[in-house]
C-alpha cells in the first residue's frame, strides 16, 4: 500500500460525503479545509454543555471555559514554535491578522518616502492593507518578481531592498502555484537592511511545520479554517517585544487596564489586541485542530500532498490540453488551464460529478495578470486527499474535453 493511500483520512471527515452519501472529491482544500469530527466534536461541546464567557465571570464554567481558551493560545504557540503564548494574537483569520499589523505596526513605523515589498504573487489580503497604508502615509510600494517557473525570486528581492525598506510582506506557500518560499533566506535579506518581514502563512500551516525561531521572521499569519479548524478566528504571531510597542488596533472590553474619562490605559499584549467577547468555541476548536494535524506530523502531511500534486502534473501533462502553471514541485496545489474551456465552466461540469475544484483569479489577481490569463482552475490537496480523487478529476476533465468537442 502507498504512502498515500495509508494518510488519507476520509472517514474522519463526514463532509466529504454528499447528501445522497456519494463520495465528494473536495479538491478545495486551499480555500477552505472540511473538518474532521474531532474538531466538529469540539465545537459542539463548547457551544452546548461547556459554554460560558471568559475572562471576566467568577462562576466555575467561565473560570473553566477560559482555562479552554488560553490553553487554546498556549498550544498553537507550540505549534508555531514560538516563545511564549503571549506571542499568539487571535484575530478572525489572516485577513484581520495583516490588517492588525498594517493599522498598528505599520502606521506607526512606515512614513513617507519609505518602502514596502511585496511579490507578484501575493493574495489580494497581503496587498490591499499595503496599499491603504501606502495611500495614507506616502510610503512605496516594490514589487518582487518571480522566477520563470514561478518562485518568488530572492535575486530580484535583494536588488529592490534598499535603506528606506521598512517591510517586505510575502506568501510562504501561494496559494495559486502552491510555491514554496525560502523563507529564512527571504527574512535573512530582510533583516540585512534593517527591514521587518512578515510571512502569510495561510497555505504553510496546514501542511508545514512551523518554527518561528527557524523562521526568524517578525509577523507570522495564518488561518483556521484552513487548518481543518472553524472559520471564524486566525493568528498573529509577532515578537513579544514588537507586540509590546504596538497601540492598540480595536477599543472595548478585555483591551484595557483602567477606564476614566481622563484617560484609558491598555492591557499588555495579547489581550491589547483582543477586544470585545473573543472567538470563545472556535479557540476551542482550533485546539482541537492543532492536536488532529500534529498527531499526523506536518512533515508527512507535506510529502503526501506534494506526492498526490505530482501525480496530477504527469497525468495532466499526458493530456496535450492543459497548460500547467507554477513549478513542478509545489505544496499540494496545481493550478492549470484546460484548452478552449473556461475554468467557471469546467468548475461546473466536474461539479457534476462530484468534484470540487476552485476555479477563479483566486485572489490574486496580479499574479493572473502576470500568468497572461483571467483565471485558472485549481486543484487542491488536503491531508484526506487520495488518488482516487485525482481519478474523480481527470473523468471529468475528459468528460468536459468532449462536451466542448
Amino acid at each position: 500500500m502507498s504512502e498515500t493511500a495509508t494518510l488519507s483520512r476520509k472517514a474522519d471527515f463526514p463532509g466529504l460525503v454528499t447528501p445522497e452519501g456519494e463520495v465528494w472529491h473536495y479538491l478545495d482544500t486551499a480555500a477552505s479545509a472540511q473538518k474532521p469530527q474531532a474538531v466538529i466534536d469540539a465545537m459542539s461541546r463548547a457551544l452546548g454543555r461547556d459554554y460560558a464567557t471568559v475572562h471576566r465571570g467568577v462562576y466555575g464554567r467561565s473560570a473553566r471555559m477560559t482555562q479552554g481558551y488560553e490553553a487554546a493560545r498556549r498550544r498553537v504557540a507550540d505549534f508555531m514554535g514560538a516563545k511564549s503564548e503571549n506571542e499568539i494574537v487571535f484575530v478572525r483569520g489572516a485577513t484581520e491578522a495583516i490588517n492588525l499589523v498594517a493599522a498598528t505596526w505599520g502606521a506607526t513605523r512606515i512614513g513617507e518616502g519609505d518602502r514596502i515589498v511585496l511579490s507578484t504573487l501575493e493574495h489580494h489580503s497581503n496587498i490591499v492593507p499595503w496599499q491603504i497604508l501606502a495611500e495614507r502615509t506616502g510610503a512605496q510600494i516594490d514589487v518582487c518578481p518571480l522566477t520563470e517557473d514561478g518562485q518568488i525570486d530572492l535575486g530580484g528581492l535583494e536588488v529592490l531592498l534598499a535603506p528606506r525598506t521598512k517591510l517586505v510582506a510575502l506568501a510562504h506557500v501561494s496559494n495559486v502555484l502552491g510555491s514554496v518560499l525560502d523563507a529564512r533566506k527571504a527574512a535573512e535579506l530582510a533583516h540585512s537592511v534593517g527591514a521587518k518581514i512578515l510571512l502569510d502563512g495561510c497555505q504553510a500551516a496546514p501542511r508545514m511545520k512551523l518554527d518561528m525561531q527557524a523562521l526568524d521572521c517578525d509577523f507570522y499569519a495564518w488561518s483556521g479554517h484552513k487548518l481543518y479548524g472553524p472559520t471564524g478566528i486566525g493568528v498573529l504571531w509577532t515578537r513579544e517585544e514588537i507586540l509590546d510597542e504596538m497601540p492598540p488596533y480595536q477599543g472595548g472590553g478585555a483591551m484595557i487596564e483602567k477606564v476614566a474619562f481622563e484617560g484609558t490605559t491598555y492591557a499588555p499584549p495579547p489581550q491589547r489586541f483582543e477586544a470585545g467577547t473573543p472567538m470563545i468555541t472556535e479557540a476551542i476548536a482550533l485546539h482541537a485542530a492543532v492536536d488532529y494535524v500534529a498527531a499526523l506530523g506536518p512533515d508527512r502531511l507535506f510529502e503526501h500532498e506534494a506526492g498526490l500534486a505530482r501525480k496530477l502534473r504527469e497525468e495532466l501533462r499526458k493530456l496535450n490540453a492543459v497548460t500547467l502553471f507554477g513549478p513542478e514541485e509545489s505544496a499540494g496545489i496545481v493550478s492549470f488551464a484546460l484548452d478552449g474551456v473556461h475554468p467557471h465552466d469546467l468548475g461546473t461540469i466536474l461539479d457534476e460529478e462530484n468534484v470540487a475544484i476552485r476555479a477563479g483569479h483566486h485572489c490574486a489577481q496580479p499574479l493572473m495578470a502576470h500568468l497572461g490569463v483571467p483565471a485558472t482552475a485549481r486543484a487542491s490537496f488536503g491531508l484526506y486527499s487520495d488518488e482516487s480523487d485525482i481519478d474523480a478529476l481527470l473523468r471529468g476533465i475528459e468528460r468536459t474535453r468532449r462536451i466542448f468537442g
